[in-house]
């Protein structure tokens, strides 16, 4: 199992705590990094929106690429993933910002393939917007522009959404054959293209029956195409690691408290209608971003631990873990839980 993290480019991850005293400064972002480097995390995902969806469109987050790259010669270990979104970018520049990324990074950066939900903000930011289906159809061909400018010498694509011509990208990536291309999505459009086209599936938090079920319908989708090698899996969570029943109640009550605060509600929405999710979502899930509590990393080490090894046993090779406070409980977690899970 690899433990990852969340980059709080938003100021946090609850939409019910008003200050959750991790500000989207770059400075708690660059701290965040470096502590986690010390103390054995393997990826950060910094997630990419130009407004934030989670304190109010009107609070401040940071951009995703320029945190990751700045954040590269400041790190020795952890994997820098950062999200993309092809409503946003061209992918011929895309796969040259990333080649560059990865060789400051000493090839430790990858991406995280988001097809996009939020209409409103991409009509602000002047992105380039398409009905669901086919956004997975662009996103399709933006993959075939990354693959071909990080693995040919000349590479050209005339296409439906973009035109290349004899591009040349040098320096290459470090990374054979390409950085890692993560990718998560519930519709059958989006499970298709993952199958297909990633290296590895993220999903929403989920109970580990849940997990397993998604898995192997992704395991069946993969071996369609026996060419490629298996997809690898990962899953968002929401970690609190307490001593006593009384006290997991006591932060669970203040976390989903729905009355102290509805700030993001409007662009959660908005998320709810732009995505077609599989499940149905309630005001926990509102709560919390990425539904995760509902993959059950809430309670003592010891029951963490088993819910880890859990997961684990169906297949998941990634955690990607939510917490606020997050430096003080990333340290709580990496102290207390890193020692059971790795014994």
């Amino acid at each position: 199992m690899r433990f990852g993290f969340w980059m709080p480019v938003f100021g946090g991850w609850l939409r019910n705590v008003e200050d959750e005293g991790m500000p989207a400064t770059f400075a708690y972002q660059r701290e965040l990094a470096q502590q986690a480097d010390r103390d054995g995390w393997d990826v950060t995902l910094i997630a990419e929106l130009n407004l934030n969806d989670i304190k109010g469109p009107e609070a401040d987050c940071l951009e995703a690429w320029t945190t990751a790259a700045a954040l590269a010669p400041l790190t020795e270990r952890l994997e820098l993933m950062a999200a993309v979104r092809p409503n946003f970018r061209l992918p011929a520049l895309v796969a040259k910002e990333a080649a560059t990324i990865d060789r400051i990074s000493n090839g430790r950066f990858t991406l995280n393939v988001v097809s996009a939900w939020w209409q409103s903000e991409s009509d602000q930011y002047g992105g380039a917007w398409v009905q669901h289906d086919e956004r997975y159809a662009r996103t399709e061909e933006f993959l075939a522009v990354l693959k071909g400018m990080w693995t040919k010498e000349r590479f050209s694509l005339e296409g439906r959404y973009y035109t290349i011509k004899d591009a040349r990208l040098a320096p290459k990536p470090m990374q054979k054959p390409w950085p890692t291309l993560y990718a998560g999505g519930e519709s059958p459009a989006a499970k298709d293209l993952i199958a297909r086209e990633c290296d590895a599936y993220l999903m929403h938090g989920d109970p580990p029956e849940a997990l397993a079920a998604k898995i192997d319908d992704m395991r069946a989708r993969r071996a369609k195409h026996p060419e490629l090698p298996p997809l690898r899996f990962g899953v968002a969570g929401y970690a609190i690691v307490r001593h006593s029943d009384a006290e997991v109640k006591k932060e669970v009550d203040r976390i989903t408290d729905v009355r102290a605060s509805a700030r993001g509600y409007a662009s959660y929405q908005d998320f709810i209608k732009g995505s077609q999710l599989d499940t149905k979502v309630s005001l926990e899930d509102y709560s919390v971003s990425n539904r995760g509590l509902r993959t059950g990393l809430v309670g003592t080490p010891e029951q963490v631990t088993e819910r880890v090894r859990e997961l684990e046993r169906i297949g998941i090779d990634l955690l990607l873990l939510q917490s606020s406070p997050q430096r003080e409980e990333m340290a709580r977690f990496s102290s207390e839980v890193f020692p059971l899970v790795r014994a």
